[in-house]
């Protein structure tokens, strides 16, 4: 399992349900990386989804409290649940937020693609700082790109313990 995620400087990853800043690029990324993968991802994420909606051509999985069917998708309501929904597919299947999903999932990711913005617009949800995890590594920290003058790469974490 994998986790995939947009960060800012203070590993912020939205404000009010959103992400306040967005690279065209990393949404492009997101597409290629999850293909046809499942993804796991919270009801409050999915709400940001182009028109609320489960994404197309792949399994989503939404990992929520909440007793509700979503057209589209799988709904779950444990981490243990989640697993089970996606233990056919191996390591392909991708974390795709958002705070509360990353924290609990994040313990069963082996890496984590994490495309870092040079930029902190005051989020009030955050992904854990893999920098200052031992457990997780920077193996590839992505060449620096710019969109209209914001600074950003695509990083690589594998997990070392």
């Amino acid at each position: 399992m994998k986790a995939l995620v947009a960060v800012y400087e203070d590993w912020g990853i939205g404000r009010d349900g959103t992400q306040p800043l967005v690279i065209p690029a990393d949404r492009k990324f997101f597409r290629e990386i999850t293909g046809n993968s499942p993804i796991i991802v919270g009801r409050r994420t999915l709400e940001d989804f182009p028109g609320g909606r489960p994404l197309k051509n792949r399994p989503n999985i939404v990992l929520t409290r909440q007793n509700i069917e979503i057209e589209g998708a799988t709904v779950v309501h444990s981490v243990e649940e989640a697993l089970e929904a996606v233990k056919d597919w191996g390591d392909d299947v991708f974390v795709v937020g958002g705070e509360s999903v990353f924290n609990a999932m994040l313990p069963y990711c082996k890496q984590a693609y994490v495309t870092k913005i040079a930029a902190n617009p005051g989020s009030d949800v955050f992904f854990p700082n893999l920098d200052q995890d031992p457990e997780w590594k920077c193996t590839d920290p992505g060449q620096e790109l710019d969109y209209e003058g914001i600074k950003y790469r695509f990083c690589i974490y594998d997990r070392v313990k």
